[in-house]
């Protein structure tokens, strides 16, 4: 049996500002991965900095943080055997306006305004992903879900908790 994999997606400030697209998308989550985590925050710009680090110094990055801290973000750690590409697919291209034009049903496609905000974010690696988790849920042991958690998702039968936007397994 093949081992779930994790990755984060973030849902930026201008989708959750839009029940329609927060619905959505939410929907498509849910219905495709193991939610693991969910926390809705809101970032201040040093958080948003600290977290874009890697992309400091780049013409977009004061826009990118300035956007990052304007709202609430939803934060979902999801699970899937295949979650990093799997959720990078359905995300679409980064740029949206390529994005509305070759995969006009990607979420970026639907929902994307402009290369900032264009939906939500998808770590691209298992590194990056481990990273960006730790970031935001300091105290997610991967350990624990590896060795523990993961076995009794895969065991089920597990629903999904709508008020936690969160799969439990059903006691």
């Amino acid at each position: 049996m093949e081992k779930l994999q994790l990755t984060l997606a973030i849902i930026k400030p201008h989708a959750v500002k839009n029940p329609v697209a927060v619905s959505y998308i939410r929907n498509v989550i849910k219905n495709r991965f193991v939610v693991v985590r969910t926390r809705r925050v809101i970032l201040d710009a040093n958080e948003a900095g600290d977290f874009y680090q890697e992309h400091e110094g780049k013409f977009f990055f004061n826009r990118l943080v300035t956007f990052m801290a304007s709202g609430c973000i939803d934060l979902h750690v999801i699970a899937h055997k295949n979650a990093i590409d799997l959720w990078r697919r359905m995300l679409g291209p980064t740029k949206v306006y390529k994005a509305q034009f070759q995969e006009p049903y990607s979420l970026r496609g639907m929902f994307g305004i402009s290369d900032t905000r264009n939906v939500a974010h998808g770590s691209d690696s298992t590194v990056s992903a481990e990273r960006e988790i730790k970031f935001f849920f300091p105290d997610f042991s991967f350990y624990e879900w590896h060795n523990n958690d993961e076995l009794r998702y895969r065991k089920g039968p597990i629903i999904f908790n709508k008020y936690l936007f969160q799969h439990v397994r059903k006691l």
